[in-house]
């Protein structure tokens, strides 16, 4: 292409309607690039390909004031690597795959992927331009724009449906980042071979059993949901005028209330709400709580974001589960130990309050200890047992706890000021071995940096509860005693002729009746993933748990705020 035309296409690209300059130059922006020959389009593409690549990647991935290219490096080096030519039309004709790549990013929705993250809007504008308008298929500048956002669409959603769009905490295990530029050369290449972007796409997802259960059950949910758009409402507010407005909003658009102009006070108000709430089931109180907030926003829009946000949890596993596993879901208050994809044992289990929540993690269990003692994290003591303590020295008492200093000796309460100590205090608490004792009779030990752990619990009626988030943090296992021995068991595998297991089953029942307090190295860890993942598949039906730590509100507020 000559110069001058380089820099119209340019100009035209940068500002639609306005004037670029560029060399000491001035040319009149224009709308269109008029092709008359269809056989010479591919030519004209080709070359306008170079020019506005350069140009994104001079500008940030943006092509014009509306289009913004998401990858316009790895474009430039794909499209570089092929001559730039055209892969998605050919002589004025889209290809089959270019219709495969629409029709997949209209429905990406069934993989929890939003089609306005792939330009969706501005593709099916030009498509509808290119079948309709005659003179539309002439002109070189919209199959450009095509080209681009259709090769760029693609990249996106290999790498959302491979890696996806949340960035796991640092202690969750994650897979290596694979998104240089062959990840991409060689997809796009697989793709026009073949054709088919699902059969691309299956290829790359997960294939962890329990995302792709997870996944079959998208469709369904996406074909039969809500679509309207409801008041989204932040409880509380600072400004408690535009949280009442909002919370009137939301109740007319429900139904409940006809006109919410006509209600300016809160008794109007608080019927209206009882209203509500006797249509869901609720106590019938007119109150305003944080349990009727999350009640209205639970839409299917909200549903489908969290939908969303679990399959992306997915990707940050490991490429591959190990053979045996230990897997904990938080929301779903759950333990199961799986042996070749089979639950051997599940347990309920007593996660953290949403004060005190459990942290996810990747560890493997090292040890166990039958009758342990409990070290009070430092956490505890500050907020439970120095305001305990000065208010009453005899505090710990009462609770079975010890003070104990550096060389192991018990320090008596009653001979320490408490009031002089704020931020903590220069000894251990511990609780002494025993039925009583918080972590019950046998714990599992796993490297962390946040101290917690697997155990037994002296309040065991704790698990005839639904909502099970009451710990301080670490995690109590129902059957614990079946965990214990299977790993007993597990370490009695393939033992040679000459070597000898230093405990099994039986010494494990022996020393909990004589309550003798062992600690007992685990020669197979058992790996253990402690998630959280408020959506699963649970005999074939969709089941979204209750968001205990909130972690999904807080992801979809930093992702999804604008879907």
């Amino acid at each position: 292409m000559k110069p001058t035309g380089y820099l119209i296409i340019i100009s035209f690209i940068l500002a639609g309607s306005l004037c670029f300059t560029s060399c000491k130059s001035k040319h009149a922006a224009v709308k269109k690039e008029i092709v008359k020959q269809p056989e010479q389009m591919d030519d004209q593409i080709s070359d306008n390909l170079r020019a506005v690549l350069q140009f994104a990647k001079d500008n940030n991935g943006k092509i014009n004031d509306s289009i913004k290219l998401f990858l316009p490096g790895i474009l430039s080096v794909y499209y570089d690597k092929n001559d730039y030519h055209n892969i998605w039309s050919s002589n004025e004709k889209w290809l089959p795959v270019a219709d495969s790549m629409f029709d997949f990013i209209n429905n990406s929705s069934y993989y929890g992927l939003f089609p306005a993250d792939y330009h969706m809007q501005d593709l099916a504008g030009i498509r509808q331009k290119l079948i309709k308008d005659t003179l539309g298929k002439t002109d070189a500048i919209i199959w450009t724009k095509a080209e681009l956002m259709l090769s760029d669409a693609f990249m996106k959603i290999a790498k959302d449906i491979n890696e996806g769009r949340i960035i796991p905490d640092s202690v969750s295990i994650t897979r290596k980042q694979k998104y240089i530029d062959s990840f991409f050369v060689k997809r796009l290449d697989d793709l026009r071979k073949n054709n088919s972007v699902t059969e691309l796409v299956k290829s790359i997802e997960p294939f962890n059993s329990r995302y792709l259960a997870l996944r079959s059950l998208v469709k369904n949910f996406v074909d039969s949901m809500d679509t309207t758009h409801y008041q989204y409402i932040t409880y509380p507010e600072n400004d408690s005028l535009t949280f009442i407005e909002n919370l009137q909003n939301r109740l007319e658009q429900a139904r409940v209330v006809t006109d919410s102009a006509l209600l300016p006070d809160s008794i109007l108000l608080s019927g209206e709400i009882k209203k509500y709430q006797d249509i869901h089931g609720l106590k019938k109180d007119g109150k305003i709580s944080q349990k009727l907030i999350d009640i209205l926003n639970n839409t299917d829009r909200e549903k489908f974001k969290r939908i969303a946000i679990t399959l992306d949890r997915y990707k940050s596993l490991p490429d591959s589960l190990p053979k045996k596993y230990i897997w904990v879901n938080m929301p779903a208050y759950y333990l199961e130990l799986r042996d070749d994809d089979t639950i051997v044992i599940r347990s309920k289990v007593i996660v953290g309050k949403p004060a005190t929540p459990t942290p996810a993690l990747y560890s493997a269990i090292s040890d166990m200890v039958t009758y342990p003692q409990w070290t009070i994290p430092e956490s505890i003591i500050k907020k439970d047992i120095l305001p305990g303590l000065k208010n009453d020295a005899g505090y710990l008492a009462r609770k079975g706890f010890n003070i104990v200093d550096s060389k192991g000796e018990i320090v008596d309460p009653f001979t320490v000021n408490w009031s002089k100590y704020t931020k903590g205090i220069p000894w251990k608490v511990m609780q002494g071995s025993g039925d009583d004792n918080a972590l019950g009779v046998l714990k599992f030990n796993f490297n962390n940096p946040y101290s917690v752990y697997l155990h037994d619990t002296n309040e065991r009626y704790l698990f005839g509860n639904s909502v099970r988030a009451l710990s301080h943090g670490c995690v109590r296992v129902q059957k614990w005693k079946d965990l214990a021995f299977y790993i007993a068991r597990n370490d009695s595998l393939n033992l040679t002729p000459d070597q000898k297991l230093a405990y099994t089953v039986d010494s494990i029942k022996r020393w909990l009746a004589l309550k003798d307090r062992k600690r007992i190295i685990v020669k197979n860890r058992l790996p253990l993933f402690i998630e959280y993942f408020t959506c699963e598949s649970v005999n074939n039906k969709l089941v979204i748990y209750d968001d205990i730590y909130r972690n999904d509100q807080a992801l979809s507020r930093k992702y999804f705020s604008n879907k």
